[in-house]
């Protein structure tokens, strides 16, 4: 086996083990109910202490690599947690973290791998964008802009297409912050809202 070859092996075997450890600890995560409700997050997470921020922006990574995981209850408690501010700050750096590695990963393993990612339908539903160039990336860059669009299927779509690694960083660096701080200042506003109320 020549040295590329073996690199490429070593590089999909680490990849292979990380997504199996990520299985596993999604798995337990759940069996204990993490993700049933903002509360049950919220408690996981502060008992990490100091490294509470760390932990939370390493599950928000892997929640926007895997998209069938509930995002909006650690995006809302992030908020909860550390303050409006510090909340969008963790939700922006990890978010956008998760995305441009969902972007690398599609791109080197393809469709197939796209497929066993993201529902059939948002697949099925997205694929016709793949091959339309700049339209694609005009509405990527809106969808992103824009809150209510599944950011992370359109990432793993965007893999797939002819768009360059630097134009979809600069996008999601550019678009991600007036979705999530709307998402989080809102969040914020409602919880003050609330407590004052109560």
């Amino acid at each position: 086996m020549d040295k590329n070859k073996w690199v490429m092996y070593l590089v999909n075997s680490v990849t292979f083990i990380g997504f199996l450890a990520i299985g596993i600890f999604i798995a337990v995560l759940y069996h204990r109910g993490i993700f049933s409700s903002t509360v049950s997050f919220q408690h996981y997470i502060d008992g990490y202490g100091p490294f509470a921020p760390l932990v939370f922006m390493l599950i928000q990574i892997v929640q926007v690599v895997f998209p069938f995981l509930p995002g909006g209850i650690s995006t809302v408690a992030g908020v909860v947690i550390f303050g409006a501010w510090r909340g969008f700050l963790y939700n922006y750096f990890s978010i956008c973290l998760g995305s441009i590695l969902v972007f690398i990963l599609s791109r080197k393993y393809g469709s197939d791998f796209v497929k066993n990612i993201i529902k059939e339908k948002n697949y099925n539903k997205y694929s016709q964008w793949i091959n339309k160039g700049r339209r694609f990336e005009r509405f990527f860059a809106s969808a992103i802009f824009f809150p209510g669009f599944p950011d992370d299927v359109l990432c793993y779509m965007a893999g797939l297409t002819k768009m360059r690694l630097g134009r979809f960083i600069a996008i999601i660096l550019l678009g991600k912050p007036l979705s999530i701080a709307v998402y989080s200042m809102g969040i914020a506003a409602i919880i003050q809202f609330l407590q004052r109320l109560f």
